[in-house]
């Protein structure tokens, strides 16, 4: 049997394919029992612009004369039309002319009526004589009956052959077996237009370019960390979509290419290929073309990306369309959505709607849904309830359930039962829950183990963990590392490490030499700008010290606005040298108030200064009180200084 080019029927399928493009091309990559995509029709149409009624009609005409390539044409536009009576005959005769097209349709036919193993033998006959649809099809045959070798050998026919639903299927099955070969079939089914293709092949250089720059075996992403000073759970509901990172150095050549292939398949409309898309805009700042991606993804259907629009959206302060794309997200089974309604809700002070988004959230599987339960009943002081839930969420693995319910465990004094749940929150990963296990095993006096916990906290990137790891190298003398882990501190915004950190430096600048008239200001050393930087967030201490250091370089507006912001914060020793300034400048009334506010806040020095001031003024009695309070506030050079004092009073009064 001699079989006949088809050339048409490279036209034919390419048409059909364009024509279902937009909503079928997923169905028939990933439907293995669909058929249409392996349809292999006959001749091009030699007036383009007629209609189908008219190539029907002339076609009809030919294979009534016996027109082989007409009969072929004919059947493959039934066939398309669901007309399988009608296009039988046609692709029989044709067949039985040797027109491998019309073999190839003759199988599609007749797997749709239920013959699959008749319809095999026509591949077979097709694909023997080059036909590479039918070479995929018969490959496609072979998979769902289990015989892979067969379906491999077939499908790669069909791939060498340039066939992109073959290069797409061989792709597939070899990547179902762990074969590297699986990525130059996606690669080559993408580079002719295969949406699916170029999606997959995107997702695989990510991975890729991923586990280059973190390691095969580091899976997850660091959390966010909240400053937290105590044990307490992480406060903020559960709402943010995660990112795809964006990898340097080795990875990010495949990184970028992946981008490429996420780009092309979405602009053949794939969805998700939108979706992972925008979301690395996102990450890179692009927040606009992210947006239009989002969009493009949502409104075909995608869930995720619908919410995803709507945090962007709400982060752009449009919060009410935000809360459109949420509801359209949550309404389609996203749970992030429903979270994000729920937070939504929940900031309104709208308590039961947010509850009820976040009961819809838990029902979708997102166990968020349940952590987020918990933090709205704890706000609200129903504690049992709030336990429930968290233990709900932590149960299905989510550890900062687990980190809450053993602080609601803790706090209810059962500090046995907190452990096991701190110590599971943070082996998954919980950097919150590590550092409560450093306060559990600290006020336990355990200080060696809760300094392990400490170090782990830290190392994840926790503040107060850095902190507290800091503070130890410093008690043991390791000067070095408690820099190191005070700078990390304050870097992240602790007051406190701040101040021992200007502290640690402080102490290693020289002493200054005397003051030379006419000598330019000197700059601000790293010290100073530390102690600033506690002192803005309304640390006492190093407000005063930065008083202190303004005085000294004679800036002495500067002294009086940090003492007295100090002061008025109740600090006893602003109090104190606050009122030093103003003495030294004529206002002794005023200094005296901030002398009494520092002497009834336990300032010994304090009480000293009004006892001398009380007696230049001839207070005597009011003198003898201060000397007596100095007395027994200290330290020991003001008790024995306002010992002399008080004596020299008492025979003033009795001489």
């Amino acid at each position: 049997m001699v079989f006949m080019g088809d050339r048409a029927t490279l036209l034919e399928t390419g048409r059909f394919v364009q024509r279902h493009a937009r909503n079928a091309a997923d169905e028939i990559i990933e439907a293995v029992g669909a058929v249409d995509a392996a349809v292999d029709t006959t001749a091009e149409t030699d007036a383009e612009n007629e209609t189908e009624t008219e190539t029907e009609a002339r076609h009809r005409r030919a294979a009534e004369h016996g027109d082989v390539a007409s009969m072929s044409a004919l059947g493959a536009l039934l066939l398309r039309r669901g007309d399988l009576d009608g296009a039988e005959p046609y692709l029989r005769a044709a067949t039985a002319e040797g027109d491998r097209a019309a073999a190839n349709n003759l199988g599609v036919l007749l797997h749709q009526r239920g013959y699959a193993d008749e319809a095999a033998g026509w591949w077979r006959v097709a694909a023997v004589a080059g036909s590479a649809p039918a070479a995929h099809a018969l490959g496609r045959h072979h998979r769902e009956r289990g015989d892979e070798p067969a379906a491999e050998y077939w499908l790669r026919q069909a791939a060498e052959q340039g066939h992109a639903l073959g290069a797409y299927a061989l792709a597939d099955l070899l990547e179902h077996r762990s074969d590297v070969g699986a990525e130059r079939w996606l690669r080559a089914a993408a580079e002719q237009g295969h949406r699916e293709a170029a999606f997959r092949l995107a997702l695989a250089l990510e991975r890729r370019a991923t586990e280059t720059t973190r390691g095969p075996h580091e899976t997850g992403t660091r959390l966010r960390v909240p400053g937290t000073r105590a044990i307490v759970p992480s406060g903020a509901p559960a709402t943010g979509t995660a990112v795809p990172g964006q990898p340097a150095g080795e990875g990010a050549g495949a990184t970028a290419e992946a981008e490429q292939w996420f780009r092309q398949a979405a602009a053949r409309g794939h969805r998700r290929a939108a979706l992972h898309l925008g979301a690395i805009l996102e990450h890179r700042g692009e927040l606009k073309e992210a947006g239009r991606w989002y969009l493009s993804s949502a409104k075909e259907g995608e869930a995720k990306a619908a919410c995803a629009l709507g945090f962007l959206l709400r982060d752009a302060g449009d919060e009410e369309s935000a809360a459109a794309w949420w509801l359209r997200a949550a309404q389609d089974g996203d749970g992030n959505a429903a979270n994000a309604l729920g937070a939504l809700h929940a900031a309104r002070g709208e308590q039961q709607t947010a509850e009820r988004w976040y009961r819809a959230a838990m029902d979708a599987g997102d166990v968020n849904g349940a952590y987020n339960l918990g933090l709205l009943c704890a706000a609200q002081d129903r504690i049992p309830q709030a336990e429930q839930w968290y233990r709900r969420a932590a149960y299905a693995g989510h550890r900062e359930a687990a980190n809450a319910l053993a602080v609601l465990l803790l706090q209810a004094g059962d500090a046995n039962g907190a452990e096991p749940w701190f110590s599971k929150a943070a082996e998954a990963g919980s950097v919150d829950a590590a550092f409560n296990l450093g306060i559990l095993h600290a006020g336990r006096d355990d200080d060696r183990t809760a300094l392990v916990w400490y170090e782990r906290a830290a190392a994840a990137g926790h503040t107060e963990a850095a902190l507290q790891v800091g503070i130890a190298a410093l008690r043991d003398g390791d000067e070095r590392t408690a820099e190191r882990h005070l700078r990390c501190a304050a870097g992240g915004g602790s007051a406190e490490a701040a101040f021992r950190l200007a502290s640690v430096l402080d102490a290693r600048r020289p002493e200054p030499g005397p003051a030379v008239l006419g000598a330019p200001r000197e700059e601000k050393s790293e010290c100073e700008e530390w102690y600033e930087r506690a002192a803005q967030q309304g640390h006492r201490r190093a407000q005063v010290r930065v008083g202190m250091l303004a005085a000294g370089r004679g800036d002495l507006a500067e002294a009086d606005r940090w003492y007295r912001e100090a002061a008025e914060a109740g600090s006893r020793n602003g109090a104190f040298n606050l009122g030093l300034l103003l003495a030294r400048e004529g206002s002794e009334r005023e200094a005296a108030l901030w002398w009494t506010r520092a002497a009834r806040a336990g300032h010994g020095r304090a009480a000293l200064r009004l006892a001398l001031l009380a007696a230049r003024r001839g207070e005597l009695t009011e003198g003898r009180r201060w000397c007596d309070r100095a007395v027994e506030l200290g330290p020991a050079e003001v008790a024995e200084r306002a010992a002399r004092l008080s004596e020299a009073l008492h025979q003033e009064l009795t001489a």
